[in-house]
């Protein structure tokens, strides 16, 4: 599954650091316009996302999820090597819409690791897993970057599309998912019984909200970050130094991600979710005054450093405060809410670039991931009972 997550993650991540230039190329558009539908296309893929994320979760709940992994890695592969064919910003479009529907790979397998992990390592055991779709980030920006300046853009989407193929013989042939015996009573939940479940655990749906907030604040600024880029480096070679401004971020999550799931699994998911929440903001505050893209650079490391712990610390949570037979739905719809997020913050990034400049977009994202750290600060003040309880389950 690791090698897996490599895969998509690498795959997905080529194609990134050059959505705004393969725009470029489609037509004689101004700056605003390409900034702009930058941000809409980036973001399109997440809508169906967002719609299909329970639904894929409820059916891996029910018949295992290994099939849906297979599923996911063959209908983004399909739409990876069909961009390499467009000739419209509109058939592009369409096609980050379609891609949508399969999106949901990763978090998938983290919800099929998670539920067959137990609960007092579940923290370091996702970490490991994300190493995976870490490393991939961290290296897809970066070689198709520089495909992309030695073959052109079509030809790397076609290219990528393959190593996508490969994710879904990976699974296919080297993935055994276990039935898990669960001591529960109940097996099987209706949608509105998980809905209702979520809704009692008040702490649970604020920590769900707030991963909206974080995949706002965190994909703002990637539709026009290559766009940054170009504006403080120049024109040579953008592709690649675009790759390498993305990988900074990923190189930060790597070295810390599983290390933040072990200090979670000791000494509580939702204090040390706080603390990197306040650190992501403080970071990517900064970023809005660099003058050349080795300080931008040093900023996406540290900036991953922080947001390289959210999501395996997220996801541990959840899976403490979710019964066995609903923990795919119930991350299906934490997924569905992430999406939600990826679809606002390029679009708002976008928006916010082309009106007031890119500073404008650092400032805004720096305050909703400060806003997320004070919202969860203060539901553990209001819910001191259910903090307490929660050190002491891990503490077991």
């Amino acid at each position: 599954m690791w090698f897996a997550n490599f895969f998509i993650a690498g795959s997905i991540t080529m194609v990134l650091p050059f959505i705004s230039l393969y725009i470029e190329t489609l037509g004689n558009f101004s700056d605003s316009y390409v900034q702009k539908w930058s941000g809409w296309t980036f973001g399109i893929t997440f809508v169906a996302a967002f719609i299909f994320s329970p639904i894929w979760g409820r059916i891996g709940d029910k018949y295992g999820r290994k099939p849906i992994l297979v599923i996911s890695a063959l209908g983004l592969g399909l739409s990876v090597f069909l961009m390499g064919f467009v000739t419209s910003v509109w058939q592009l479009f369409l096609l980050r819409l379609f891609m949508g529907v399969f999106t949901g790979f990763i978090s998938m397998s983290q919800a099929l690791i998670s539920t067959q992990t137990p609960k007092h390592i579940a923290g370091r055991v996702l970490g490991t897993l994300q190493t995976g779709s870490i490393t991939g980030s961290l290296m897809g920006p970066l070689i198709g970057g520089a495909m992309a300046d030695a073959l052109g853009y079509a030809t790397t989407f076609k290219s990528i599309s393959f190593a996508l193929l490969l994710s879904a013989l990976l699974v296919l042939f080297g993935i055994k998912e276990q039935s898990i015996s669960s001591k529960e009573t109940k097996t099987n939940y209706s949608s509105k019984e998980v809905l209702l479940h979520i809704g009692k655990h008040p702490l649970l749906l604020n920590v769900m909200l707030i991963s909206m907030f974080v995949q706002i604040a965190h994909f703002s600024i990637q539709p026009i970050l290559s766009l940054y880029v170009g504006e403080l480096h120049g024109p040579v070679n953008l592709a690649f130094f675009s790759g390498i401004a993305f990988s900074a971020a990923g190189l930060g999550n790597l070295l810390m991600a599983r290390n933040w799931g072990k200090i979670g699994d000791k000494v509580g998911y939702l204090k040390i979710l706080v603390l990197l929440l306040f650190m992501a903001g403080i970071v990517y505050f900064p970023g809005a005054f660099v003058t050349n893209i080795w300080q931008l650079v040093i900023l996406r490391f540290f900036l991953g450093v922080a947001i390289g712990g959210i999501i395996p610390v997220r996801i541990a949570y959840i899976r403490q405060e979710a019964p066995l037979s609903m923990q795919g739905e119930v991350l299906g719809y934490n997924t569905s809410i992430r999406f939600f997020g990826n679809m606002i913050g390029p679009a708002m990034g976008g928006m916010l670039s082309g009106y007031f400049g890119f500073s404008s977009v650092f400032f805004v994202t720096s305050g909703l991931l400060i806003l997320s750290g004070v919202i969860l600060l203060g539901s553990l003040y209001k819910h001191p009972g259910l903090l307490r309880h929660h050190s002491h389950s891990v503490g077991r």
